[in-house]
């Protein structure tokens, strides 16, 4: 058994889980998190500059969607479990979790002596209320393909127990997700009234323009949250939002447009955190919607893109080229054996010629809210497209709807995900047929079935080679147009102490919780 003083790795959290057949419990394997190394001055006014405002947010965790909006609820909410820097895992409002029958039974014992800013004492029923919210199929939740794998759930005393269909290794990793914050009564009441136990409470809201938050004084965990008061503006100007943090009218932003990265970090008292991983700017098409329907010209538009072109020209190199999945080297158990996809005009005209396609223009839709750079990619991609004979057309979109009114609802459009912690996640969030956040519409029995088998597998080899099917079915048949994994560039004030790369961008959304004025 790993030693109390030490949290797990997620390689070490699959190899425990392998030998110890996933029943010893994580009392004394995860712990939360140590103590600062320099102790974090308290006080002061922290201001996060965001790209992603919209004036259709809502503080509903279920239906949160862009930056400004899902940051806020790291702000105001807590989680059964964190993930640290490496990719692990740290206990939250879930002290410790054992699993039982090979995964298929999970408890999380659930913290005590937690408050709710409404001065509601935490349980293991709000947790329940909570899954059962978000497990729903009227909440619309962005968390409801993962919840789709539970058999039933239970609340006992302060024990949360969650019984799956199939067993899944995976499962304290998918209690990660940022729609699963923690509520009173799991937001039966009002979802939307940003309520939690984070350590900062909800003060103003002005969707789409800003929110503000001051200290939650009963915070349960005295190590983050040290600023007395906290903000996040919507700043979808990528000019705009550079200049507040140079001028110091905020002190961190997200998504540093690449091509001024290195300005942005030679600026006076402005530091630039780049954090490489699982996030892809992307293109989707709806594979149940006509002329996406036809799997030649999916073939023909992937085929179409240079994906060298928009890693050098969009991302200025900050990056990778992607491969028409969402999974990247950084994903334990991913498959080195596929493919890349090369850039081919001549596949590119056959394809299109193979489908039938009338000759109609193909309309793209695109707006700079979906990624830095994607109305430029969009005009390379159409260029190359022009050449291989496909009649591609952009229609840029606003900036503001663009989540609400165009991803997820129109055909084909760009798109942007940052990842998950592991593979069974964002392939169940964003591909699982059921899912609510599959925005290719990818419907198919087989990659389902796989991924079901692979969540129960506990033989590391074995699920590789599932990941490794499943990955080739979604490359072959798929919606998804992936030219390019990004690296996530964050600029933030010298004057903050504690930043440091995390898994994800902003610190994973913690930036707030984390760090302090220096």
């Amino acid at each position: 058994m790993t030693g109390p003083s030490k949290k797990l790795s997620r390689r070490g959290f699959l190899q425990h889980s392998g030998a110890a057949g996933l029943a010893a419990t994580s009392a004394g394997l995860l712990l939360p998190q140590a103590g600062f190394a320099n102790s974090p001055r308290k006080g002061g006014h922290f201001v996060l500059g965001l790209k992603g405002g919209e004036s259709t947010d809502t503080l509903d965790p279920a239906l949160s969607l862009g930056s400004a909006n899902s940051y806020a609820l790291y702000a105001f909410g807590d989680y059964l479990v964190d993930i640290t820097p490496d990719g692990g895992l740290t206990p939250a409002l879930a002290e410790s979790w054992e699993a039982a029958e090979g995964g298929k039974v999970w408890h999380f014992r659930i913290r005590k002596s937690v408050e709710f800013h409404n001065g509601k004492s935490l349980t293991a029923e709000d947790v329940l209320k909570t899954m059962q919210r978000h497990s729903n199929e009227d909440s619309q939740s962005g968390a409801l393909g993962i919840m789709r794998g539970v058999e039933s759930m239970k609340a006992d005393g302060d024990l949360f127990t969650v019984t799956l269909t199939t067993p899944n290794a995976d499962l304290p990793y998918l209690m990660t997700d940022y729609h699963l914050v923690i509520q009173p009564n799991g937001g039966m009441d009002s979802p939307a009234d940003g309520v939690g136990s984070g350590p900062y409470r909800l003060t103003e809201e002005e969707p789409g323009v800003r929110y503000s938050f001051a200290k939650f004084a009963n915070h349960w965990n005295g190590q983050v949250g040290h600023y007395d008061t906290h903000e996040i503006i919507a700043i979808n100007d990528d000019t705009a939002r550079v200049a507040a943090l140079q001028s110091g009218q905020v002190h961190a932003i997200d998504k540093v447009p690449p091509r001024i990265a290195n300005l942005v970090g030679r600026a006076p008292g402005v530091a630039v955190g780049i954090t490489p991983g699982r996030g892809h700017y992307i293109f989707v098409m709806h594979t149940d919607t006509p002329p996406f329907d036809n799997k030649d010209l999916r073939l023909a538009l992937k085929y179409a893109i240079n994906r060298q072109e928009l890693v050098d020209t969009v991302l200025n190199g900050y990056g990778s080229v992607g491969n028409d999945i969402p999974i990247s080297d950084a994903y334990p158990l991913f498959d080195e054996t596929l493919p890349q996809r090369a850039f081919s005009l001549e596949k590119a005209a056959e394809h299109y010629g193979l489908s039938g396609h009338d000759g109609s223009p193909i309309i793209l839709q695109v707006s700079d809210a979906a990624f830095p750079g994607a109305i430029d990619a969009a005009q390379l991609f159409q260029q190359s497209a022009k050449a291989a004979g496909i009649p591609l057309e952009i229609k840029r979109e606003p900036a503001d709807g663009y989540w609400s009114e165009v991803w997820n609802k129109q055909p084909f459009c760009a798109s942007f995900w940052g990842g998950r912690p592991v593979q069974d996640q964002m392939w169940s969030t964003g591909y699982l047929s059921s899912a609510d956040w599959n925005d290719t519409r990818f419907n198919n029995p087989e990659f389902d079935a796989l991924l079901l088998e692979a969540r129960a597998e506990l033989d590391q080899t074995r699920r590789r080679a599932l990941y490794a099917r499943m990955a080739r079915i979604v490359w072959e048949e798929g919606g998804l147009i992936n030219p390019m994994f990004n690296q996530f560039i964050d600029g933030y004030s010298e004057k903050l102490g504690g930043w440091t790369q995390h898994y994800s961008q902003m610190m994973n959304g913690f930036a707030a919780k984390l760090t302090w004025f220096a």
